[in-house]
């Protein structure tokens, strides 16, 4: 009888010690899976950089041109802008002779624009119409009426979906001289 107690007595030591093993082999998973986890949440990844929208101002046109002509198409939600930066009035109610805006062939989106004086962002002096892919505006007259003078504006493009929700925006410095 000493003999099947000692045996019975060594197969319940080795089964405990299996169960040990597992329990240490699964513990071991687990806590390299954690780490994995870990690792993975804390390592950074390269992520696409944030485009952001750039105001053109005379001193860095010929650079935003450039770039604008590197890229192969235009995204949707971002624009490409061909307009003149100084708009001429012959007096604070007529007719701009030079002021133009393209949305241009290449572009994905209508847009319009409103332009305020670059001290009172809050009330607009301008506000165009939608202007269709392809289509461009021109005979700009204001909607309110400037003294002679040169003033620093800015110009916000909303670029608008087919229910003409605002997209994106994109603002530019505009100049505009009253003569008169």
């Amino acid at each position: 009888m000493g003999t099947a107690n000692s045996n019975q007595a060594g197969k319940k030591g080795s089964e405990t010690a299996s169960r040990k093993t597992v329990s240490i082999v699964v513990l071991l998973v687990v806590i390299f899976a954690l780490v994995g986890v870990i690792i993975y949440l804390l390592v950074p990844r390269e992520q696409e950089e944030e485009r952001r929208n750039v105001v053109v101002t005379p001193e860095n046109i010929e650079e935003v041109v450039q770039q604008m002509a590197e890229e192969e198409f235009v995204a949707p939600g971002y624009y490409t802008v061909m307009m003149n930066y100084d708009w001429h009035f012959a007096s604070g109610d007529s007719v701009s002779s030079d002021a133009y805006v393209e949305n241009m062939v290449g572009n994905t989106n209508d847009v319009y624009f409103d332009l305020f004086l670059a001290s009172d962002e809050e009330n607009a002096i301008y506000k165009s119409p939608v202007i269709p892919v392809g289509s461009g505006l021109r005979d700009i007259v204001l909607d309110t009426e400037l003294d002679a003078g040169t003033y620093d504006c800015v110009a916000v493009y909303h670029l608008v979906d087919d229910d003409q929700n605002t997209i994106s925006t994109l603002r530019v410095t505009v100049t505009i001289i009253v003569e008169g």
